[in-house]
């Protein structure tokens, strides 16, 4: 009986789970979250990077505290397995024949050089599904590469069009968006492969490419060389047919909202909204054409009647007409902002270490198979006693000797 912790979508499959750092880890979260029972199979002998990343300047040292690693591993168990050792390997080798899938972002070819790639599981359990994720993929010229998740969006031509305009240095994306997004794409095809499965009674290889995934993100900008001819670059806000557009000051230290116009009658609305001020009567901002070419003067003359206001109010106001408004929010703000709190945007677990922690919940909301963060981030080795003795039926003293001999470590 698998141990899933909620009754979601996934709640009668096992997913055993090598991931590490943030897009391996990312994508046994999205299948925990649906209710998967995701066993991850960690060492202290290679501890996750996660685990020893920084802990924040009030908390002491530990690998149980940190948020990141949190986030990531929520709703797993965790059984600590050397899997350099053969006695470890052969107990992976058992969970596999009781599992629907394996996840892994390791270089590609770790797993071969233990025995446990692809054509090794499939001869112990046929219709398993392995999911290889890797920063260029499993062959090419650069499947060896090393890269961390700022490399895996610059080779997307993500920070090739991210930054201000006329600025020579293009931004890095500091936030790992490569590895998020890359996770979101394992997730989902590890549900088409168990889709196929079930109907087909076939297990399948899954190669996913990081950078191929943040590739689909720039879509817009490829068709533009490939119809146009003309290769983009850093923009700021502008945009290339819609103006106003971009975030503009408030009332209030570091407040902004976004404001966003795209056709005659919502900028009718706004200048409605606005009082229809003289200075928006103007020729030059009658049509769309004339805004765009006087976007910073429409700007610089907006934002003086935005900063008279509070950032929900100017939201409110444009809403209440239809122009497209939101305030900037910070992350506290997000986090109290009423719309959050009341479809429950939130989870709240217990940790055996920290104690109470708040966890962004799953966005989609299932009717029929309800999905939720029921469990937080194991501890290592939190579940070996129900892995090895539940699962594979291990002896207590069998047990004892793995532990001595450093095989459960």
């Amino acid at each position: 009986m698998k141990t899933g912790g909620t009754k979601g979508p996934l709640s009668n499959y096992r997913i055993l789970d090598f991931g590490t750092a943030v897009a391996g880890p990312m994508v046994g979260q999205v299948l925990a979250d649906m209710g998967g029972e995701v066993i991850k199979i960690e060492s202290r002998a290679h501890i996750d990077g996660l685990r020893q990343g920084w802990q924040g300047k009030d908390r002491p040292p530990s690998l149980e505290n940190q948020p990141n690693f949190h986030n990531a591993n929520r709703g797993k168990l965790s059984v600590t397995v050397d899997m350099k050792q053969p006695r470890g390997v052969a107990l992976i080798r058992e969970l596999v024949k009781q599992s629907d899938a394996v996840t892994e972002n390791f270089t590609p070819g770790v797993l071969d050089r233990a025995g446990l790639g692809y054509e090794a599981l499939k001869k112990i359990k046929p219709d398993i599904i392995l999911l290889a994720m890797s920063s260029a993929g499993a062959y090419g010229p650069l499947k060896d590469v090393r890269a961390y998740a700022p490399a895996v969006t610059s080779l997307a031509g993500l920070e090739s069009i991210t930054g201000y305009a006329g600025d020579p240095l293009p931004c890095m994306g500091t936030f790992a968006y490569g590895d998020f997004n890359a996770a979101l794409h394992g997730a989902l095809a590890i549900v088409a492969a168990l889709r196929y499965r079930n109907r087909t009674g076939e297990g399948q290889f899954v190669d996913l490419s990081e950078w191929e995934a943040a590739a689909t993100l720039v879509g817009e900008a490829m068709m533009d060389y490939v119809m146009n001819g003309r290769v983009m670059a850093p923009q700021g806000n502008y945009h290339p047919t819609m103006a106003p557009y971009g975030n503009y000051p408030c009332r209030g230290d570091d407040k902004f909202v976004s404001i966003a116009v795209k056709s005659d009658e919502e900028w009718q609305a706004l200048r409605g909204a606005m009082g229809d001020p003289e200075w928006a009567k103007a020729r030059e901002f009658a049509d769309g054409f004339g805004r765009l070419s006087h976007r910073e003067e429409l700007d610089k003359r907006l934002a003086e009647w935005t900063t008279n206001h509070d950032f929900y109010e100017v939201s409110e106001m444009l809403q209440e007409v239809g122009v497209a408004a939101a305030p900037v929010l910070n992350i506290e703000e997000q986090y109290r902002d009423q719309h959050f709190q009341e479809r429950g945007a939130y989870a709240q677990v217990e940790h055996p270490v920290v104690g109470r922690e708040v966890l962004s919940g799953p966005a989609w909301k299932m009717s029929q198979t309800p999905c939720a963060v029921t469990r937080s981030a194991p501890l290592l080795g939190e579940h070996n006693q129900y892995v090895l003795h539940d699962l594979l039926g291990l002896s207590e003293e069998e047990i004892g000797r793995l532990v001595e001999e450093k095989v459960i470590y």
